[in-house]
């Protein structure tokens, strides 16, 4: 038995506190710290600041309330609560009977999912922890829904994914050109106009999911196909690649571009002679996740293997198939029947398939995105289509105010990645021209060239400053006279003012203000308030008129009642105002809302048969005008050629030069008299052209000599304030109009 006494017992724990051994402890401690090189910690700390400086520009908006932007993101922000309130998948059977009166929009068909699932996700797991963030009101105009959890996350979530697609770009960047390419290629997407229009604060669309997953897709996939990595990493990333792809197909309907670059990726590599086992196993197992997956969403379904584009991947997995087999067929003789014989089996299929009506085609917006004159013609969707502002066409002008001096070092760019044509700065290329055609064929769709150009622009920057720096980092070398006579050098001084130009030349996009602002272009086109903050004007001034008025809906009319607008104010009465309308922002039926056009086109007689076959109860009008009556432009005045366009009406019957007014040039000199201006009865008689100039002249006069049948304004109905604000041509005043409709 082992005995201590209490002298001995102390000696011991004074041996083990002792100084020596609490010195030998820290010192061990001190041993286990976390090493970290200087060049180490200054690049995590650059792409750190980056990605502060990628969530403070984006949370510029939130000066004018805290609100969603723009249209689409309400019915986006009504799926997610719908999915935090009833399930994740309780949106499958979904009808959303406040759209579309009386049929009703069935949801699983119409939306995609993933934006939603994603938002309701992180908002479960920042609920649980106790995130979720509270309602700021920054604004003086009260909005309703703020008083919403769910509200206030959306809102945030797209600059939550916008920071995370920064860091994903970087990842990809410095793939193709080290970690310096993965630096500027983060700050240039960070500070993309482009990009920060489509993710600032409450832009809660589908954008803000759909460039993370092509980025993300990008990645994996391209690092599936790297022949240095082992065949299960390669395997790994390929199935990384097919999920990404497959959660883009589940949140955009854009997916189908990564999709068709991939094929002439493959395609490329394939003519190139670069094919290999591991590009024929990675093709395969991405494009088979990723349509496993497509499949399973309503909105595209088993149809969606039929398309064009799904159809060439299987297609390209057919060929690469060939060329894997054929690779293992030595004689010469059996191999050219073997591909011969596979390739006449397919063109075979095809021709079957197309006579039996297989091959589906591509909806008419993807179509009008590859051929532009699509979307001129006649008919109502091409009509709907053209009344779109975002549809239209981009100028070189729109595209050197976006990109800045980034338009010079494009080309640059794509020269070095041409100079090297690895797989990744193939890609590159094919990425890069490809998003500059289609955001030529549209403007929206600069939001895809956006991580193109920021990628070519981070690789020309490094490719031309890189040896000038080198230059600069050399230790000075003072050769023989001899070989002095006969070589010549770039100094240090020349090295260090060609990098300082390179720099000064980012200013011009990133420091110095634009055109009539006193803001840098990033931020100017971030600080803009949202859409119904500024009432759809293109103001930097809080205007109040559409959240009086849905407040005043919201509050007044009955659950049951039924509003008629046009079409772009849908998503803003259903959400906000929490009522049934006609028709939304997302154009499923074009036929209805032609419908809604022409009864603003129609006289009352016949516009209130119309309203009554719909039971509408109340009708609301969004107009701007000046002090002298005449109009502004910037609601429905402009917008009632389109409302007689999309039904088949020709919109000149109604006024060749305003609704109501038509031009006589009588002396042929192009130039517009107001002894030239003549009234057009048919334009004057219109539903539209009377319930807007009633309360105009209301406004400013105090009376109209304007008979109203069936519509009745305030007190059975409401008009906004009208407030007058100014512009480059002079005051003018916005109101919202909202008019019960009177049977009787």
């Amino acid at each position: 038995m082992l005995s201590l006494t209490r002298e001995g017992f102390a000696v011991n724990i004074g041996k083990m506190f002792s100084k020596e051994s609490a010195v030998n402890a820290l010192t061990s401690v001190g041993a286990l710290r976390f090493r970290i090189s200087h060049s180490s910690l200054m690049h995590i700390s650059l792409l750190i600041l980056i990605l502060v400086i990628a969530a403070t520009v984006r949370l510029l908006p939130l000066r004018w309330g805290f609100q969603l932007s723009e249209f689409d993101p309400h019915i986006h922000y009504r799926l997610t609560k719908h999915m935090v309130d009833n399930g994740f998948f309780a949106w499958t059977s979904w009808t959303d009977t406040m759209s579309w009166y009386p049929q009703g929009l069935p949801v699983s068909g119409a939306l995609f999912p993933g934006l939603a699932a994603t938002a309701a996700f992180f908002y479960q797991i920042a609920n649980a922890l106790n995130l979720a963030p509270a309602p700021i009101l920054s604004s003086d105009v009260y909005h309703p829904l703020t008083v919403d959890p769910v509200f206030n996350f959306v809102i945030l979530f797209p600059v939550i994914m916008a920071t995370l697609t920064v860091l994903v770009i970087y990842f990809v960047g410095r793939d193709i050109g080290g970690k310096e390419v993965g630096l500027f290629s983060a700050f240039f997407l960070a500070l993309s106009s482009p990009y920060i229009s489509r993710t600032s604060l409450g832009f809660f669309d589908d954008e803000t999911v759909g460039i993370f997953g092509i980025l993300l897709f990008i990645f994996f996939f391209l690092r599936s196909i790297d022949p240095e990595r082992s065949p299960r990493n390669s395997l790994a990333y390929g199935i990384a690649g097919g999920l990404s792809l497959g959660y883009l197909f589940a949140s955009w309907g854009a997916a189908r571009y990564p999709l068709g670059i991939t094929l002439i990726f493959v395609l490329v590599l394939v003519v190139l002679k670069r094919y290999s086992p591991r590009l024929f196993i990675s093709y395969g197992t991405t494009f088979g996740v990723a349509l496993l997956i497509a499949t399973s969403v309503p909105k595209l379904g088993l149809k969606f293997l039929t398309e064009p584009t799904v159809l060439a991947v299987a297609g390209m997995f057919l060929l690469l198939s060939i060329y894997e087999i054929s690779r293992r067929i030595k004689p010469n003789k059996n191999k050219m029947v073997f591909v011969v014989g596979f390739l006449v089996l397919i063109v075979a299929l095809f021709f079957a398939f197309s006579r039996l009506g297989l091959i589906g085609s591509l909806e008419e917006k993807f179509v009008s995105v590859i051929l532009p004159s699509e979307r001129v013609g006649e008919g109502p969707i091409q009509q709907l289509v053209q009344s779109v502002q975002e549809h239209r066409p981009s100028t070189w002008g729109s595209f050197y105010y976006d990109l800045g001096i980034g338009v010079f070092f494009i080309p640059v760019g794509l020269y070095f990645a041409v100079q090297n044509p690895t797989n990744r700065n193939i890609f590159l290329v094919i990425f890069g021209l490809t998003s500059i055609y289609f955001a030529g064929s549209m403007v929206r769709l600069t939001l895809l060239m956006a991580p193109a150009v920021s990628i070519l622009w981070a690789l020309a920057l490094v490719q031309l400053v890189k040896p000038f720096a080198t230059i600069l980092r050399e230790s000075p070398k003072i050769p023989r006279r001899r070989k002095m006579r006969f070589r010549a050098r770039v100094g240090k001084e020349f090295s260090a003012g060609f990098i300082i130009l390179m720099f000064l030349l980012l200013t011009v996009t990133f420091v110095l203000p634009s055109a009539g602002s006193t803001f840098p272009r990033v931020v100017d086109r971030a600080y803009s308030p949202t859409t119904i903050a500024a009432s759809s004007l293109p103001l930097r001034t809080q205007v109040s008129d559409w959240l009086d008025a849905l407040n005043w809906m919201r509050v007044n009319l009955e659950q049951t009642d039924i509003v008629a607008s046009w079409w772009d104010y849908g998503y803003w009465i259903t959400s906000i105002a929490n009522k049934t309308t006609l028709a939304d922002n997302g154009t499923v039926n074009a036929t209805q809302i032609g419908l809604i056009g022409k009864m603003f086109m129609s006289n009352e007689t016949e516009a209130v048969k119309f309203l009554k076959d719909y039971d509408v109860d109340y009708v609301v009008i969004y107009q701007s005008f000046r002090q002298d009556g005449t109009d502004a432009v910037y609601g429905d005045e402009g917008k009632w050629r389109w409302m007689a366009r999309i039904p088949g009406l020709d919109d000149t019957e109604f006024g060749n030069y305003t609704l109501g007014t038509d031009w006589i040039d009588a002396n042929e000199d192009g130039q517009v008299g107001t002894d030239e201006l003549v009234m057009n009865e048919m334009g004057n008689s219109t539903v539209l052209y009377k319930l807007m100039h009633y309360a105009r002249d209301l406004v400013l006069q105090g009376y109209s000599e304007i008979e109203l049948e069936y519509f009745e304004g305030p007190p059975h109905g409401y008009f906004s304030k009208a407030d007058w604000y100014g512009d480059s041509q002079g005051a003018f005043a916005p109101m919202v109009c909202v008019y019960k409709v009177n049977y009787d």
